[in-house]
């Protein structure tokens, strides 16, 4: 199944998976007999077009990668009447005090707990537990992805320079020399003397 460049996976698996998932919980649930006859039958449709580009799901979801939902510093008060604790929302720079009764609070900071089984970060390819690559071969690899291989080895291993091949004369078969240097109008801007070939020079 080929997926497309702007989708993460493709639709079918998400459908089967789905419908499955549903499923397992309304038998949990005790409401499977009820479901209408034949719904499952149905092609069931799975909405996974992409919104935006995701910088705003990574910016929301980052701060709590490595911190907690509400931390220690940010609690003004707590008493009988509940937490009194201190807020930014999003879009501005402005910090704002809250108050929540004590079971409201509890509330909101437990949604934010993941479920038994679920992990907040999962390390994937190298940066894997189990993944005995290191970093220096991943660089090495990068470079050879990008051709740096070849800069590098032309930096280190500079071929020796090759002389341009020596012009002979055609009459004599020997080395020609520089006679003269002209402009573009043919007008004479260096000249050395007696610079003719050896077959064209006359008797000493």
């Amino acid at each position: 199944m080929q997926v497309k460049p702007d989708r993460l996976f493709h639709p079918l698996p998400a459908k089967k998976l789905y419908k499955k998932l549903f499923v397992e919980a309304m038998r949990d649930a005790g409401l499977y007999d009820q479901l209408p006859a034949g719904v499952l039958k149905f092609d069931w449709v799975v909405n996974i077009k992409p919104v935006g580009t995701g910088e705003a799901v990574l910016k929301y979801l980052a701060p709590y990668v490595y911190r907690v939902a509400l931390s220690d510093n940010r609690i003004n008060e707590v008493d009988e009447d509940g937490v009194t604790y201190r807020v930014k929302p999003s879009g501005t720079n402005k910090t704002v005090t809250r108050h929540a009764e004590g079971e409201q609070f509890v509330r909101s900071f437990v949604q934010h707990i993941l479920p038994r089984g679920f992990q907040k970060v999962r390390y994937y390819g190298w940066m894997s537990p189990n993944c005995k690559l290191q970093l220096a071969n991943v660089r090495w690899l990068v470079w050879l992805w990008r051709g740096w291989t070849y800069w590098l080895g032309s930096a280190m291993f500079q071929p020796e320079p090759r002389k341009p091949p020596v012009l002979k004369c055609k009459h004599c078969g020997d080395e020609l020399e520089l006679e003269e240097i002209t402009n573009q109008v043919g007008a004479t801007i260096w000249r050395r003397p007696s610079s003719l070939c050896t077959s064209q020079r006359g008797p000493p």
